[in-house]
């Protein structure tokens, strides 16, 4: 029997420099795969479906709530954002481990799902280097800039219900300390046998 994959979990507000880390983990550990979300926004240009996203309409992820098919879901700024059940149980079985890209409360609740999944924060250095991180994207307008100011303080007050918080001064260390959360964590596993969630 092929050994159960294991979830890593990653939340951090806007701006912290969680994609680039994920990215970069995704490239070292091959039984690492990212863990693709379904969403009710349009799909982007260059954006590949099954890859970037599982790209449902509003009534077919509706639908998918009301029959309990995502481990988690939120809604932010008019459109859906869910993981699929399906779609991880899918990999874990095949030994496949998880990098999973949520908000802080999906986070949570990934972990009543799956109590030895890991959840590791990423935290800016302080509000005013993430503030101006933000301006400097340039992306964003100023309503949406003081959205994202607001949203990343409430975030930041749930650091304290994840297993590691990583502070993102350097991106080079920061990276390094997840590379050695992961490294534990696997090995962990081949210690204590595979305990299935």
């Amino acid at each position: 029997m092929k050994k159960r994959g294991k979830l890593f979990v990653f939340s951090a507000p806007s701006g912290s420099g969680k994609t680039t880390i994920v990215q970069s983990m995704l490239k070292i550990y091959p039984d690492l795969e990212y863990s693709v979300s379904a969403t009710t926004r349009k799909k982007r240009r260059g954006e590949t479906e099954g890859k970037d996203y599982f790209f449902l309409s509003e009534g077919d992820f509706k639908r998918k709530i009301k029959a309990d098919e995502f481990v988690e879901w939120e809604k932010f700024y008019d459109y859906y954002y869910g993981t699929l059940k399906m779609f991880v149980e899918e990999k874990l079985n095949l030994g496949k481990s998880l990098a999973l890209e949520v908000d802080v409360k999906g986070a949570i609740k990934i972990k009543k799902a799956y109590p030895n999944s890991v959840l590791i924060f990423i935290s800016p250095p302080s509000m005013e280097v993430l503030k101006s991180r933000l301006i400097n994207r340039n992306t964003e307008t100023e309503e949406d800039l003081k959205k994202r100011i607001e949203r990343a303080e409430m975030e930041m007050s749930y650091r304290k219900f994840f297993d590691y918080n990583i502070i993102n001064k350097d991106l080079t260390e920061a990276k390094a300390e997840v590379k050695k959360i992961i490294d534990k964590e696997f090995y962990r596993e081949v210690i204590n046998g595979n305990k299935s969630d």
